[in-house]
Parts: C-alpha cells; structure tokens; sequence
C-alpha cells in the first residue's frame, strides 16, 4: 500500500501526518523536535510511526512532503553562510542604504541589522545596463580575470551573490560572471538575481538574493542530510519541500532557492486550514496556529488566504510571493519573566523543546505558558497519547518565581501570565483584520497547532467572534495541509506599460512565460493529474509606489487578453477593496506579469470514522477561570465525540496532538465532519 507522509518541524515538536493514498486510512504521531539537526527527529520519527502502529511491512511511504523551519531559523539566528557579493560598479553600498526607512519610527535606538555581507567582500564590476535593458558598458575579459583574483583574497567564503543594475531586464552580464565563477570555483553555490528574483525594484532584488545565498550552505546541507536519511529507507521515495506561497517543490529547488522556503512550516497550516472548512459554512476564518515557541496567524476569505509579495523577517527584506501570515513570539514554551519596570512579560524568548518547560522535567526551571496552564487544570498531565508525562510540582516551582516577586498566589500568577500571553495573539490578530479594514466579528476563529485549543474562547471572546472550529487534528494540521498541497511554481516579468498603451510587450511576455511554464510542466510536473497556469497582471496608478495583483484566471488551455476597459474595473475593484477609494481618472500603468504553474499531486481524502454513542467524561478536575475559585469540570476523550453531540458546560477534550479548553458560556456542537464548533456568549 501507497503512504504518503506530511512532516511538520516545529520549535518544540516535530509533527507527522501519515496516510494511505488507496483507503484514506490517516495516522498521526508527535514527537519532541531536535534543534541541532530536524532532520534527526524525522527519521526517527518515521521508525516510530511504523512501531506505533505495527507497519513495519505494511508502511511503505511514496512521498514525504515537508515544511520546515530551517531557512528562517537560519536568518533568524544569523547561521547563514560568509558571503561575497558581486554588483555593479557604484553599487557596493546598496544594502546598507536601502530604502532609509527607521525600523522603528519612535525608537531611536533601534538600528536595521548589519548587512549579511561585509563591506570589504563586496566586489564591484565595471559595466552598466541601463533602464530599458541595453547594455551601455559591456564585461570585458580583463573585468572578469580581476573579478576572479579579489574573489580569490577573500578568505573562508561559503557562497556568492551576483546582483547587477537592471538586471531583471537584461541577464546577459549576471550569466557571464556565474559561468566564468562557477568554473573558478566550483564548490560555492552562487545566487543571480536575475533568476531568483527578476523583477524591478534594485534594493528588494538584491536583499532578496543576498539571503538566498546566504541561507544556501546552511539550507543546501540539511537537504542533502535530510535526502540522504530518507533514500536509506526507500531511494525510490518522492521528497517535496513547502514553499511560503503555498505550494511544493522539489528538494533540489529547494536547496537552490532556499529564500522561497523563508515561512515554510506557518503556511501548510493555512492550506490544512482551508480545506478542513469545505464542506462547511465556515469559509471565513482566522487561523490561529499556536506551537510551542511561536503562533501564526492568518485570515481567509471565501476558502483563500492572500499573498503578500513583500516581507520583513527580522529586519531583512524579502519580495517574494508568501502566505500573508503574521507571526508572533507567543507559544507553550513562551518565558514568563518580571522586567527591569516591575511589570510581568511573556515571550518572545521560548524554552524550546530543550530544555523546555519546567513540567516536561528536561531541565527547564523558567515558567512558561505551558506550567502555567498545567497549574490551572487546563493542560492534562500526560501528553502525546501518555508518552510523555508532565510535572505539576516542577511548573509551580517555576511559577513561584514570579508569585513570590508579585506578592500574589500561584493561580494567580499563572492567570497573568495566560492573560498577556493572550493578549500579544490579539494584537496579532488585530494586525492581519482590523488594521486592514476586516472586521475580525465577521469571521470564525480556527485554532490549531498543539496549544491553540487552550486559548482560543479567551482570544475569540475579546475580539468578539462568535464562532470557533476546531479540525479533526488540530496539533498536526500543517502536517495533514503539506499533504493536501500541490507543486508549484512562479514565473514573473516586469513589463511596464500604460494601460492606454499597446498590449504587444505584454502579450509577448505572457507567451514566454507560459512557455517557461510549460517547460517546468514537462521537467517537474508530469506524473500527476491536472494542471493549472493562473495569470496575474500587477497593476498601479502611476506615481504609486506598490502595485496590486489582478488575477485573470487559468489559462492552460487559451488566453486572450481582456478588454482595457475590464482590465480597469477589476482594478478599480481591488483599489476600493484595498484602500477605499479610487480614481477613475488617474493613469494606471501595469508594472508585473505573474503566472502560477500548479501541478495537482494525488492524495486520497481522510477516511472519517461515524459512530453513535452517549460519551462520558473520562475524569472530572479542578480548573481555573478566574482567580476566585476553581471549577469542576468534565474532560472528554476527542475520539468519544460522535457527529451531533452537544453539550453546554465547561468541557476539557483531549486527544493525542491537542487540547482544547471550553470555558464557561459556551456551547459545544461536533458537526458531520467531526469538527468541535464552540459557540461563544
């Protein structure tokens, strides 16, 4: 039998979603992550997966489709390689000037992060493309020998970037300079911009590839390590590694455009998000993916969730398609501490999966979100189905710390400490809807990741939502979305022209990428079932400085440009969406042609079990809501709960990936799809 197998690394813990691609049979296991090396944690998770389950001859695994955190972590914690960077003559200093934009407008001390190359391995060359893509100054062979020479003197260089002026409308000069390096130096990856991001806008195009080479020997060995492991199970397994736009690659793209995979893990949770609710009403949603370390949070309208092709992570700028996902430092082993102003803090420094927790009894002594919780009877002493068991006493000695300093109780404490972490998530929420015009009432609250659960009444019921749905498998939802999620990829060309002007440059331009398009179909995306080509025409009023995202739809079989007159509706549709208002009168220019390759892969949908019993609650505990007195409350098996059960009072389920906490006021319904929907009062 065919199995295909999501893997999701998390900061604390490594996920995996594994299914039978001929009866829809789904297992799942947790297990702790291995910071030094994930990919340690997978296989042997993998080896566990078939002891858990006795599959030891039955498991044999087609595809693993993985969503990782090793790039951002990478940039995250500066472990990116030494870099040389190649540009333009003039140029050298663009990374440090940019867009002279403070980080932080009202704190003065705050400074942009130094540039991932230094300055002295920042290598000019002597030619010159001008703004229409004609070459003004051409490399000579001198140019190049001198080139390779001060390459030479650097010492300990792990990659180079290659950034030249216009370059995303000529690529000629980019082309030579790899060809004559790559002979020099054969064992340096090197990154063009011209292939990893060609569109206009010097400052985002050189960041952006910047990283890319930066992140590449990091990324490209935990690639290798990680192909390596699994081709010793089975060579002939398929590996596909997510993207931040949404889709999967292969892992020798991957390895070569490691920037592409900057929110890797964050955004298979939104695809897991979308298709839990097809069957459903729910199709407005905020997710809320709280782990151990982090929570994610993103909002979908009508089944999708919007792209953003702009990014900061940790001061670096990226421009590149991405799930429009908010991050913030707020998760189960999120540190509890009194700062220098007396006042109690939470996050974003986390315990991690080591040493963890004080409860999970690694070594931990700081208090955490997790202790806290396990303090107030929210969290069930044993975890991930009873391997893993938590100290109650070791979280209320963690815990002291801050009681002792606030000259309050425990409770207390630990309800403080639920308090504001809650309330970063809010604000977080409050990023991705109320400061974008939505109206967070208007939309359902979907938690997920292992701590989402616990949280998501207190976090619904201050932003009013009504609402909250909770999947089948809410702790392992990015694994079960990388395997819902399909290839892809993104072909792009700035061709600026006036909307009132001739078609033929755009036209042209959308010939050449579909025929890119078609060529990575027939290198790529062959073996699987249908295919896509979505055409998007990025458009602006001129003067503006950003530009919106029309889509036109597929065109795999005919395209035809649409009239001018549809063209500019659309727009003017999406300008009043974005920002209220348009201008009929104003000139608009288009500036970008995007076109997205999907190739669908095969995946079985999961078989839901239905079943028919009156469940009891397998335990009755003490649980605080407020800090007057503790509340007896029913905790519930997930699995017990058939489709059409109701109850309507304080509830803990627990399962083997998750739990979720039902306060007071609430009604709990589990609809035809074995979705918890808890209703707020």
């Amino acid at each position: 039998m065919s199995w295909i197998i999501g893997v999701d690394v998390g900061g604390t813990f490594t996920d995996f979603c594994a299914r039978n691609n001929n009866s829809g049979e789904t297992l799942i296991h947790k297990r702790p992550s291995t910071p030094n090396d994930p990919a340690i944690a997978i296989l042997n998770g993998l080896d566990e997966i078939k002891l858990k389950f006795n599959q030891s001859k039955k498991l044999q695994i087609s595809r693993l489709a993985h969503g990782t955190t090793v790039a951002t972590n990478a940039l995250l914690q500066r472990k990116g390689g030494k870099l040389a960077l190649v540009t333009t003559k003039g140029f050298r200093d663009l990374l440090e000037i940019g867009r002279q934009v403070r980080p932080s407008v009202y704190d003065l001390q705050v400074d942009s992060p130094q540039p991932l190359v230094d300055r002295r391995n920042r290598i000019e060359v002597n030619e010159r493309i001008d703004f229409t893509g004609k070459i003004i100054k051409p490399i000579n062979k001198n140019e190049l020998v001198l080139l390779e020479k001060n390459i030479k003197k650097l010492k300990n260089i792990d990659g180079i970037a290659i950034c030249l002026l216009f370059s995303f409308l000529n690529s000629s000069h980019e082309i030579l300079i790899k060809e004559k390096l790559s002979k020099s130096f054969p064992n340096l990856p090197i990154s063009i911009s011209s292939e990893v991001q060609p569109e206009f806008r010097e400052y985002e195009r050189f960041s952006t590839t910047t990283i890319n080479a930066y992140l590449q020997p990091e990324v490209g060995m935990y690639m290798k390590n990680l192909k390596h492991g699994i081709h010793k199970i089975n060579p002939n397994i398929e590996v596909n590694i997510f993207q931040s736009s949404g889709g999967l690659t292969t892992i020798t793209r991957a390895s070569n455009f490691p920037v592409r995979m900057a929110l890797s893990g964050p955004a298979a949770g939104v695809v897991g998000a979308s298709e839990t609710t097809v069957k459903t009403k729910f199709r407005d949603l905020i997710t809320l993916d709280m782990g151990g370390t982090s929570t994610d949070v993103c909002l979908i309208q009508n089944g999708k969730a919007e792209l953003s092709n702009l990014r900061d992570i940790s001061g670096f700028r990226i421009r590149l398609p991405m799930i429009d996902i908010n991050t913030v430092g707020a998760g189960g082993g999120s540190i509890a501490y009194i700062e220098n102003d007396g006042l109690l803090k939470v996050g974003p420094i986390s315990a991690g999966a080591v040493p963890g927790p004080a409860c999970y009894n690694l070594g931990g002594v700081q208090p955490t979100v997790s202790d806290a919780n396990l303090i107030l009877g929210r969290l069930p002493e044993n975890l991930v189905g009873g391997r893993m068991k938590l100290n109650k006493q070791k979280a209320i000695n963690s815990v002291k710390q801050i009681s002792k300093k606030l000259k309050i109780s425990i409770e207390q404490a630990a309800l403080g400490i639920i308090g504001i972490v809650n309330s970063n998530m809010t604000r977080a929420i409050r990023a991705v809807s109320v400061e974008r015009g939505h109206d967070p009432r208007l939309f359902s609250l979907m938690p997920f990741g292992g701590a989402g659960g616990l949280h998501a009444v207190d976090i619904a019921r201050e932003l009013s939502i009504k609402n909250i749905i909770v999947p089948r498998s809410p702790g392992i939802l990015c694994a079960e979305g990388l395997l819902l999620s399909n290839l892809q990829e993104t072909f792009v060309k700035t061709c600026r022209t006036s909307l009132e002007g001739n078609f033929r440059d755009i036209e042209a331009s959308i010939k050449e990428l579909k025929n890119r398009a078609q060529k990575w179909f027939l290198n790529e995306g062959q073996n699987v079932g249908k295919k896509s080509l979505l055409l998007f025409i990025e458009m602006r009023y001129v003067g503006q400085n950003y530009e919106l995202s029309i889509s036109l739809g597929d065109i795999i079989k005919k395209y035809k440009m649409p009239p001018k007159s549809n063209l500019k509706n659309l727009f003017f549709d999406n300008h009043k969406k974005s920002y209220g208002h348009f201008d009929p009168q104003a000139e608009i220019e288009i500036v970008n042609i995007r076109l997205q390759a999907i190739s669908e892969l095969k995946s079985k949908k999961p078989k839901i079990k239905m079943f028919k019993n009156k469940p009891k609650p397998i335990s009755i505990e003490d649980v605080w809501f407020n800090n007057k007195k503790s509340h007896k409350t029913n905790v519930f098996k997930r699995s017990d709960l058939p489709p059409g059960f109701k109850f309507k009072d304080t509830a803990i389920i627990v399962q083997e990936d998750a739990t979720t906490l039902i306060p007071t006021d609430c009604e709990l319904y589990v609809d035809d799809q074995l979705n918890l929907v808890i209703r707020t009062n």
